[in-house]
């Protein structure tokens, strides 16, 4: 069987787009497919030209985080995209949470694929780690 690395991520903050990116590129350069599935606010990361910030008032400090990673040669958040893809990272959008915030599949950057939660499920039922990223 097939290392597979499953995560489902609810929540469209800076923090909470990064993790699955770190984690995803990790696996999948150890050989693990990975899959992330994007539901509620966490389906706006997926939008083409989206630029998250971290969550209520460190929103400020966003900018200053992505600093210290450029120093430390952490590629920003489209930069991290990039990479995530380049491995073969398999990022989806929830069909259903779609309709619900308004992201019409146009909106969606290249690569990305629209898959139900049943799907997912399944897949996440086939793998031998599930993560949520809240």
């Amino acid at each position: 069987m097939t290392d597979r690395l499953s995560m489902v991520v609810s929540e469209g903050t800076f923090d909470k787009a990064m993790m699955p990116l770190i984690l995803g590129t990790t696996a999948a350069s150890m050989g693990s497919e990975v899959n992330v599935f994007y539901t509620f606010f966490g389906t706006k990361l997926l939008t083409k030209g989206v630029k998250p910030k971290l969550p209520g008032m460190m929103r400020f400090f966003t900018g200053m985080i992505v600093g210290r990673m450029k120093k430390m040669g952490i590629p920003d958040y489209e930069g991290m995209m990039k990479q995530a893809m380049e491995l073969g990272v398999n990022f989806y959008a929830c069909s259903t949470t779609m309709g619900l915030m308004g992201v019409k599949e146009a909106d969606l950057r290249p690569g990305v694929k629209v898959l139900g939660a049943a799907a997912f499920l399944k897949m996440a039922q086939e793998s031998n780690v599930s993560l949520f990223i809240g």
